[in-house]
C-alpha cells in the first residue's frame, strides 16, 4: 500500500470549503476564552454574545391572522350598510311621494239662483233744456255737474224787450177796453130811443154790433197781454225736473233763439235710475211666472268685471216683444242710486235673484274636475290618499258649486295641486296659494328617519 493509499479517501470540497468568517470559531478560542462556569459568567457571556434572533415566524402569525379576520369583518359589515342603504332607497323611490296640496271641506248653506245679462244705466228722465224765446243769456246761474231740484234757476235773459211788449200790450188793452166802454153807453142809449120810436131800429143793431166788436177786439188785447207777460216769464230759464245738469253748451251773453239744436245744458235724472238689461228668451217664462205671483225680485249691478257690486234695486217690467235678431228679451230695474254709484249710459251686469236652494252642498269652483266621462272631485281619505269620486253639479253660482250628488257635509276635497294628483296619490296639506310640489317626500316614522340618518 502506498502512502497515498494510508491516508485515507479525500475530503469532499464541501468538507474543505472553509466556514465562513462569522461562523469559523477562532482556532485558539479554547486557549484565549477564559473558563466560565458559574451563572455569573454564563450571563455575562450573554451579554456579551446574546443570541440571534430567529425568523419570527412563530411569533407574528397571529396577529396576522387577527388583522385580517377583522378586515374580513369590516368589509362585510360596510357591504351590508351599503346594501341596507341601496335597499332603503329602491324602497324610497318605490314608495308614493306626498304631493303637496290645498283641500277644502265641503259645507252646507243656501246658494242663491241669479240671472245675469248685459245692460245699460239709462237715466228715467234726460231733458235738454232749451230756451223759449229770442234774447240774449244774461245769467247763467248752475255750474256743471250740479244737483238741482225742479224749478230751480238755470239761466235768465234778458227781460227788458219783454217788458216793453208787455207794457205795449197792456197800453192796447186799455184803449179797446174804453172804446169797448163808449160802445155799450152807446148801445143803451139807441135802446132808450128805439122804444120811443126817435132812432131807426138799424141803428140800434148797428150799435150792439160795434159793441160786439169791440168785445172781441178786448179779447185779442188781453191774448197780446198774456203772451207778453209769459214771454217775460220765459226770460227766466228754470229745471224741469230734479237731476244733474251736464257741461254748459252756451256761455252767458251769446244771442240764444228759441230754434237752437243744441239747447243750453243737458239735464239727466239720476235719483232714481234704470238699467235695461237682457235675457235669453229661455229664462222668460221664469221671471214672468214669479212677476204674477206677485212676487219683488231683486236685481243687483255689478261692474264690468263681476266683482264689485255697485247697487241694488227691483225688477220693474218686461218689454212687450222679444228681440228676433238675438233672441233676448229686455227687462227694465229700477235702481234708487242715493250714493250715486250708477251713471247714465254705464255698462253693468244685472244679476236677477230668482230662486235661493236650500240646504244643498256646497264646494268651491277649484275643486271640480270635468273629465272626458264624467265631473268628478279628489277626495281625501282617511290615509291621507285621495280617491276619484264622481259628482253631480246642481248649480255654479261665482266662486261656490252646489252638489246634487257624490259628497256629503264635511268631506275633505282638493282645490289646488290636482294636477299632479292620480287615484291613491299621497297628499299632505299645504297653505291656500302655495305651488304645489309633487318632489315633497311622504312623512316618515322616527324609527325610519333614524335609520335613513345611520
Amino acid at each position: 500500500m502506498t502512502p497515498t493509499q494510508t491516508e485515507g479517501p479525500p475530503a469532499p470540497p464541501a468538507a474543505r470549503t472553509a466556514a465562513p468568517p462569522e461562523k469559523r470559531a477562532p482556532e485558539n478560542a479554547a486557549q484565549t476564552a477564559p473558563e466560565r462556569h458559574g451563572p455569573e459568567e454564563m450571563r455575562d457571556e450573554l451579554d456579551e454574545n446574546p443570541p440571534k434572533a430567529s425568523s419570527g415566524r412563530p411569533r407574528r402569525w397571529p396577529w396576522i391572522v387577527g388583522a385580517l379576520a377583522l378586515a374580513v369583518v369590516a368589509i362585510i359589515f360596510l357591504a351590508g350598510a351599503r346594501q341596507e342603504r341601496l335597499r332603503r332607497d329602491a324602497d324610497a323611490k318605490a314608495r308614493p311621494r306626498a304631493v303637496s296640496v290645498v283641500t277644502a271641506a265641503a259645507r252646507t248653506g243656501d246658494m242663491p239662483v241669479y240671472l245675469t245679462g248685459l245692460g245699460t244705466v239709462t237715466a228715467l228722465n234726460t231733458v235738454t233744456v232749451r230756451s223759449r224765446v229770442d234774447g240774449e243769456l244774461a245769467t247763467v246761474a248752475f255750474r256743471e255737474g250740479q244737483i238741482v231740484q225742479k224749478g230751480d234757476l238755470l239761466a235768465l235773459i234778458d227781460p227788458r224787450p219783454f217788458q216793453v211788449q208787455l207794457e205795449q200790450a197792456s197800453g192796447q188793452l186799455a184803449k179797446d177796453e174804453a172804446a169797448l166802454q163808449n160802445a155799450r153807453l152807446d148801445l143803451e142809449r139807441y135802446k132808450v130811443l128805439a122804444a120811443q120810436d126817435a132812432v131807426p131800429k138799424q141803428q140800434l143793431d148797428t150799435q150792439a154790433a160795434t159793441v160786439a166788436q169791440s168785445e172781441g177786439v178786448l179779447k185779442t188785447d188781453q191774448g197780446q197781454v198774456d203772451a207778453a207777460r209769459l214771454n217775460l216769464v220765459y226770460t227766466r230759464i228754470t229745471a224741469p225736473i230734479s237731476g244733474r245738469v251736464g257741461l254748459r253748451l252756451v256761455d252767458a251773453g251769446n244771442q240764444i233763439h228759441a230754434t237752437d239744436p243744441n239747447g243750453l245744458v243737458v239735464l239727466t235724472q239720476v235719483q232714481p235710475i234704470a238699467v235695461i238689461f237682457t235675457l235669453p228668451e229661455d229664462q222668460l217664462n221664469a221671471v214672468r211666472d214669479r212677476l204674477r205671483q206677485g212676487r219683488k225680485l231683486p236685481v243687483d249691478a255689478f261692474d264690468r268685471d263681476l266683482k264689485r257690486k255697485l247697487a241694488t234695486g227691483e225688477l220693474a217690467t218686461v218689454d212687450n216683444q222679444i228681440d228676433t235678431t238675438t233672441g233676448t228679451v229686455k227687462l227694465k230695474a229700477i235702481f234708487p242710486n242715493a250714493d250715486d254709484g250708477l251713471f247714465p249710459n254705464q255698462f253693468v251686469n244685472p244679476r236677477l235673484l230668482i230662486d235661493t236652494l236650500k240646504g244643498v252642498v256646497l264646494v268651491p269652483n277649484a275643486a271640480i274636475q270635468r273629465g272626458t266621462q264624467s265631473t268628478f272631485v279628489f277626495a281625501v281619505k282617511e290615509d291621507q290618499s285621495v280617491e276619484v269620486r264622481p259628482v253631480e253639479v246642481q248649480l255654479t253660482e261665482g266662486d261656490t258649486t252646489a252638489i246634487s250628488k257624490g259628497l256629503s257635509a264635511g268631506d275633505v276635497v282638493v282645490t289646488e295641486g290636482v294636477d299632479k294628483l292620480q287615484a291613491g296619490s299621497k297628499i299632505e296639506t299645504g297653505r291656500p296659494g302655495a305651488p304645489a310640489s309633487a318632489g315633497a317626500p311622504a312623512p316618515q316614522s322616527k324609527s325610519a328617519s333614524s335609520a335613513a340618518r345611520s
